[in-house]
């Protein structure tokens, strides 16, 4: 098995430098995230747009800051930062809210669904389907958190105060050379 991915909080985390970034901040209309996450991905070399999982992924992060984080209040911003290279996708998504307070017990949920995804204990797994809490609404589906941890692959970072999440993802060198074309 794979070393479990998790969560991380850390201040002091490189991820969380928000130097030579690119910023923008908008106020949290649910209805405009999608917007709001194709003027970030445009900065984005085609080479690593992926088939829209990068939109998809940057798109969930500020879902989350919008939704969760500021609970759709419209007189609360987003503050988001980005840069992309053709070696990495890296973003600051940072919201007014009180912050993800369940980084801990999403953690070792995280950790026992893999435990029987690697063990293929079915009856167990159920148990580990959807991450789901108190505060959690009948639209969260409440798995795209296990994505959004697969995807960025470089770390998903919160700040102590957990209304700041740095994530980004790795490519490796010419991952996208065409047959023919050369590195």
């Amino acid at each position: 098995m794979d070393e479990p991915k998790y969560i991380q909080i850390d201040d002091a985390s490189p991820l969380l430098d928000k130097s030579d970034m690119y910023y923008k901040e908008f106020p949290s209309d649910f209805r405009q995230i999608r917007y709001f996450t194709l003027l970030i991905v445009q900065k984005a070399p085609a080479a690593i747009r992926e088939i829209n999982l990068l939109e998809q992924q940057i798109s969930e992060v500020i879902k989350n800051a919008v939704k969760h984080g500021n609970a759709s209040d419209p007189s609360k911003t987003v503050q988001v930062w980005y840069r992309f290279t053709e070696d990495e996708a890296r973003i600051i998504v940072k919201d007014e809210g009180g912050g993800f307070q369940g980084i801990e017990e999403w953690n070792e949920f995280n950790r026992k669904r893999l435990e029987c995804i690697t063990q293929e204990n079915f009856e167990e797994m159920i148990r580990y389907v959807s991450y789901r809490t108190p505060h959690s609404q009948a639209d969260d589906g409440g798995n795209a958190l296990f994505a959004a941890v697969e995807f960025w692959n470089g770390g998903y970072v919160f700040t102590s105060r957990r209304n700041c999440v740095a994530a980004q993802r790795r490519y490796p060198k010419n991952h996208m050379v065409m047959p023919g074309r050369g590195a």
